[in-house]
């Protein structure tokens, strides 16, 4: 059974606070299109990281800044997911953590409209991703950066013109205006050094914060990190999560971290959810998981060989397949 949590899930409450963690007013972007974002992020107190938390009036109702309701996904013959539930409340950082193959990532596509979902409905902002028309899906997509797992750089660029690339495709910036919030971003990330380097030339940690410096160049409102700690030296870990954390205090923004390390993640985010088998097994804060009893969760919190959690991935009985191929 799912774990009881205090700071995450439907109609839950932010602990310090009798009001909904969830505050928002509408501003007025560069394109023209109106953002909910909280207004008075300096007066705000302060959680557990000092992120600032944003309080509305007594008694308002508090929408999830991404609802997911009754998500089925398949693949072929596969259910990824069967009948998910996921609350992600706006601007504080939510974890998604699970064994590998699980649909982690899978789940970023389907809120992202880069995969469809067989059944059930998951909505950014109020706005039903799975029915939006490709015009309103690209609209609600420049309100997103994305890290992609393997860092999805462009191979016939460099390190400047990959993080200048969708400023230069979604705004009509100057050119200098781009070189100074090009420089900005890879000065947050450590690799304004780097700038004319080829992504063939970097390391692997590079080119992840290269990533991240493209996915937070259009100052997005949500943002997605799928596995952002692969590959990172210990120092670069810690200024990454300590620049992911700046991020989310000071503009605000929903972010939902995809990692297998379970000991970073308990660090920096608010809320987390375990999925397995197609379903939210657990969901709570880190104090929650840490203290939920379930075998399954235990084993993959501890990091145990030995529980109800899979080495194998599913196949056919080992005998039998040998049996057949020297056959």
């Amino acid at each position: 059974a799912a774990a009881t949590s205090r700071r995450c899930g439907p109609g839950i409450r932010f602990p310090g606070s009798a009001q909904s963690p969830c505050a928002a007013g509408p501003i007025r972007t560069r394109s023209g299109t109106r953002r909910r974002v909280n207004e008075s992020r300096s007066v705000l107190p302060a959680n557990r990281d000092g992120a600032t938390e944003a309080l509305t009036a007594p008694g308002a109702a508090c929408e999830p800044a991404i609802r997911i309701r009754n998500l089925v996904f398949e693949r072929g013959d596969r259910v990824i997911f069967d009948n998910v539930n996921i609350d992600i409340p706006r601007g504080r950082i939510t974890g998604i953590m699970g064994p590998s193959g699980t649909g982690k990532t899978t789940l970023l596509g389907l809120i992202t409209g880069q995969l469809h979902p067989k059944s059930g409905d998951i909505r950014v902002d109020g706005m039903p991703v799975q029915s939006l028309r490709e015009r309103e899906l690209y609209a609600l997509r420049m309100r997103m950066g994305m890290l992609f797992q393997n860092g999805a750089l462009l191979t016939d660029l460099n390190v400047f013109d990959n993080v200048a690339f969708p400023l230069r495709e979604h705004t009509n910036l100057s050119e200098s205006m781009i070189r100074t919030l090009v420089l900005m971003k890879l000065q947050a990330v450590g690799l304004r050094g780097a700038m004319e380097m080829t992504t063939a030339a970097l390391s692997g940690g590079m080119a992840r914060r290269v990533a991240l410096a493209r996915a937070m160049i259009m100052d997005p409102e949500f943002i997605f990190y799928d596995e952002p700690f692969t590959g990172l030296d210990p120092i670069s870990l810690g200024a990454i999560v300590r620049l992911i954390r700046r991020l989310n205090r000071t503009l605000g923004l929903t972010t939902v971290i995809v990692s297998h390390d379970v000991g970073v993640v308990e660090s920096i985010t608010d809320c987390n959810y375990l999925i397995s088998e197609g379903k939210v097994v657990a969901h709570g804060s880190p104090e929650d998981l840490r203290e939920n009893r379930s075998d399954w969760v235990r084993q993959f919190m501890s990091g145990l060989a030995d529980g109800p959690v899979p080495f194998h991935y599913p196949a056919p009985d080992y005998d039998r397949t040998l049996l057949q191929e020297d056959s």
